[in-house]
């Protein structure tokens, strides 16, 4: 039975990891620890588990294997370093830190501890974004020249996203750094890494921080890629567009269609593919590599490389023009 602490309900996400941990039969969460003692005592309730307000006395205890991290994300070196230190596992929301020396000194923690680490990257476990790598791998569309992916909600149009999420030092940003993330990390997973980004990013309802957010970025070989998201955009459906020489994949929600003559030589138009299975969530993923030795497929070096995409797209919208990544 693997059992785990709850490090803040500081996310929006925090809640759901928790239920996902319940739902299975070797995993269980025994206790919560929250830099905002009132807030953590309600999630504690919640779940039926201890509150604990000092997160050492939390790292100390016996009926603590691992830990998930929803604490703001500035406070993500000092949570995960401990944590590593005492020996516990880590899982963590995205993003990793908000800076690469936050990153270097999590991922020393967890080696020289040797503990198991899983960040949060869903779209990697859907089918559709499986089904991309795929065709790209295998170079259906020829040599790729344009690459789009957006996800986007009205959270702050809505208005129902936490204040807390405007608070540009906890989050390090608004929209790009938080629903972003997700275009981000399929930008550099499926087109690898750019050698320059710009950045526009714009507040259309008067918080701190973004709330429309588009990154746009270049390659050696010639190929763009695009990276969209944002806060005020209501029923907006996940896209990836992929463009080559040889041909075009579209997915718009769990739409998928693909025109290549590579893959289909006696078809010209639309193919609505066979799609692969779904890969485990990254809390199943998680918890099965921990008590059964079984793989995580993205971990440490995923998730810097996020950061480093995040620091580029920063940078570039401060200095109001492209940046190298």
């Amino acid at each position: 039975m693997l059992k785990v602490a709850m490090l803040s309900g500081w996310h929006v996400h925090a809640y759901d990891y928790a239920r996902q941990f319940g739902r299975r039969n070797d995993a269980k969460v025994t206790v919560v620890w929250d830099e905002e003692p009132e807030r953590g005592k309600k999630f504690a309730a919640d779940f039926g588990v201890d509150f604990e307000a000092d997160l050492d006395a939390v790292l100390a205890r016996s009926d603590v294997d691992a830990v998930a991290v929803d604490a703001p994300t500035n406070m993500h070196r000092e949570v995960m370093v401990k944590a590593a230190n005492a020996g516990k596992h880590i899982f963590t929301e995205k993003v990793l830190a908000l800076t690469i020396e936050d990153c270097m000194a999590i991922k020393e923690a967890v080696e020289k501890n040797g503990v198991k680490f899983c960040i949060s990257f869903p779209h990697r476990t859907h089918p559709h974004n499986l089904f991309a790598k795929q065709v790209i791998e295998k170079e259906l569309l020829g040599k790729i020249t344009m690459f789009r992916v957006r996800n986007a909600h009205n959270g702050s149009s809505g208005g129902w996203l936490p204040p807390h999420f405007y608070n540009e030092d906890q989050c390090g940003g608004g929209a790009m750094i938080d629903l972003g993330a997700h275009p981000m990390y399929l930008v550099r997973w499926l087109m690898g890494k750019p050698a320059e980004m710009a950045s526009a990013f714009t507040k259309v309802t008067g918080n701190p921080v973004e709330d429309n957010a588009v990154s746009l970025m270049k390659y050696a070989d010639g190929a763009i890629a695009i990276s969209e998201t944002g806060f005020v955009s209501a029923r907006s459906p996940f896209m990836l567009e992929v463009y080559g020489t040889d041909g075009n994949l579209t997915i718009n929600g769990d739409v998928v269609r693909l025109i290549s003559a590579k893959a289909n030589p006696d078809v010209p138009g639309v193919v609505v593919p066979q799609l692969p299975p779904p890969l485990p969530s990254a809390i199943d993923q998680f918890v099965d590599a921990i008590l059964n030795g079984g793989e995580i497929v993205f971990g440490m070096d995923d998730a810097i490389a996020l950061t480093e995409m995040m620091v580029a797209a920063y940078k570039a919208h401060e200095q109001g023009g492209f940046v190298k990544v």
